[in-house]
């Protein structure tokens, strides 16, 4: 019987580390799989498998609380929307242990119904008191207005819970997230660069657009010997180091792109020229421009 139990928590093992579907014990393959290695072992359920998880994340939460409850943490926190529309919040602790390891645990990643301070806070307070954790030292978030307020809402809170949960009454609390700040420094000063980024951004688009397209790029690429293994890739507006990178890999297939354009109008003008709305000596005279 001890063997068995092993078997089933090292399945369970195995689905949280790898991030696999409850589903996967149900798939033919990986019950036939099972069976090669151990006929003897009786493969679990979806629904066993999820109630011997439920169990795991009891013990597993229980053990992080004792685990926690001598320390004086810092948290962060940041909401955003899916591209479903659902809004989502997460909140996780950095402590020291005594021997000056820093480490890091995800408390909550949950559904918030919206990005208001009053509903930040209270989810917040929610969790700590969940977790039993009074003992705060910063909280870090961005610099929406609606953060600073949800801080403040939690202050209000924490002065009645005692045991010195508040420092110098909470003035130093709230952290501004410095990646968020360097992130709109620069933001600001891309603005100036605004109609360059926003060509070269329209032309990755474009080459990206379609499968055929991407290949005649690489062909333009492979006939100027540029030795890149990576491709054009696409930016997030926001996001100021990924336009770095769209910059910096645009500056390396520089050539590539202006083959490439002479091929685009090569292929436009043809078709006009088969569509009779030009004729051959003005496509000869276009394409040399």
């Amino acid at each position: 019987m001890h063997g068995k139990e092993e078997w089933l928590k090292a399945c369970v093992d195995m689905v949280v580390m790898d991030e696999m579907p409850f589903s996967v014990v149900e798939g033919k393959g990986f019950r036939r799989f099972c069976n090669s290695l151990n006929p003897h072992f009786q493969v679990p359920s979806r629904r066993t498998l999820v109630r011997h998880f439920m169990v795991m994340y009891d013990t597993m939460k229980q053990k992080l609380k004792e685990e926690l409850a001598p320390h004086r943490v810092c948290l962060t926190t940041d909401t955003w929307t899916s591209v479903q529309n659902i809004n989502y919040m997460v909140i996780t602790v950095h402590f020291i242990d005594c021997d000056w390891n820093l480490y890091k645990r995800i408390l909550n990643f949950c559904v918030i119904f919206n990005h208001k301070g009053n509903s930040i806070g209270k989810l917040l307070e929610s969790c700590l008191l969940d977790w039993n954790m009074k003992k705060i030292l910063t909280i870090k978030a961005d610099n929406p207005s609606s953060n600073t307020k949800a801080i403040d809402y939690l202050k209000s809170k924490m002065v009645h819970w005692g045991n010195g949960s508040l420092l110098l009454e909470g003035k130093y609390m709230h952290i501004r997230c410095c990646a968020h700040i360097v992130n709109l420094i620069v933001r600001d000063g891309l603005k100036k660069l605004e109609k360059s980024i926003l060509c070269i951004r329209n032309a990755v688009k474009y080459v990206r657009s379609s499968p055929k397209r991407l290949e005649d790029f690489k062909s333009c690429v492979k006939k100027e010997q540029i030795e890149c293994k990576g491709v054009v890739v696409l930016d997030v507006p926001t996001r100021w180091n990924s336009t770095y990178m769209i910059l910096e890999v645009a500056l390396k297939f520089e050539k590539p792109f202006g083959e490439w354009e002479k091929m685009m109008k090569a292929h436009i003008f043809l078709g006009l020229v088969k569509m009779n709305r030009i004729s051959k000596m003005g496509w000869l005279y276009l394409i040399t421009l």
